[in-house]
């Protein structure tokens, strides 16, 4: 009876979050170290010191590779951010809007690890014809395959449809797994294409994404003005 009723008012949780707030439990009750069961590893049971042991080596190791995989996405966002800043840099250097377009998908198509780039602009804006380039006079509207993506202006990443995909690349499309997506806001879109179907993948950061579109967009502001 007295079991009974013991298991219908104390419970497990009940028990570990009295262990964890008195931590020398067992080192006033010593003799019940010797009553506990622990896990067994390969058919044989652990002593205390040595699971306690194995468990702090295995949160060790995993804070490890936390740390590991924190540096190596700062190292990553590090690069990236010198990419961005160069980008920045061609477009100042550049004396006209023309040049900077121009050196702007230059660098994108070096240092970006891409293989397809399709600059779209709307509008009248004009630009020397070039493989990355498309005109679209009718603007967003003519764009129906990217009329939710364009009203909210965030980039998208990922595995685009095949009719985003042959929208923007044509008869390359097949070859494009994975795609990042920028709106220029009215003046058009960059979309940039790898063959990697990983290269590019949903969720993944939109802050350089963000950088990069800026960086174009000013650009272009410079031929909307004439210059």
């Amino acid at each position: 009876m007295t079991n009974a009723l013991l298991k219908d008012t104390i419970k497990a949780s009940d028990v570990a979050t009295y262990l964890r707030k008195y931590p020398d439990f067992l080192s006033d009750y010593p003799e019940l170290a010797t009553l506990l069961t622990l896990p067994r590893e390969q058919g044989t049971v652990a002593s205390l010191a040595a699971y306690q042991l194995q468990t702090l080596r295995d949160k060790n190791s995993e804070l490890e590779r936390k740390l590991a995989e924190l540096t190596t996405i700062a190292t990553e966002n590090e690069r990236l951010m010198q990419r961005v800043h160069e980008l920045n840099v061609a477009v100042l250097r550049a004396n006209t809007s023309a040049v900077a377009v121009r050196s702007v998908v230059a660098k994108l198509s070096e240092d970006f690890g891409t293989d397809q780039i399709r600059l779209v602009l709307f509008g009248d804006l004009i630009l020397p014809p070039a493989d990355w380039l498309l005109h679209e006079p009718g603007g967003r509207t003519a764009m129906p395959e990217f009329v939710d993506f364009l009203a909210h202006h965030e980039p998208m990443s990922g595995r685009l449809s095949a009719e985003r995909l042959y929208r923007l690349f044509g008869q390359r499309a097949p070859e494009i797994r994975s795609a990042a997506v920028m709106s220029l806001g009215e003046l058009g879109l960059l979309a940039i294409g790898s063959q990697d179907p990983d290269h590019f993948q949903p969720g993944m950061g939109t802050m350089f994404l963000k950088m990069i579109a800026a960086t174009v967009t000013a650009a272009l502001a410079r031929l909307k003005d004439g210059a």
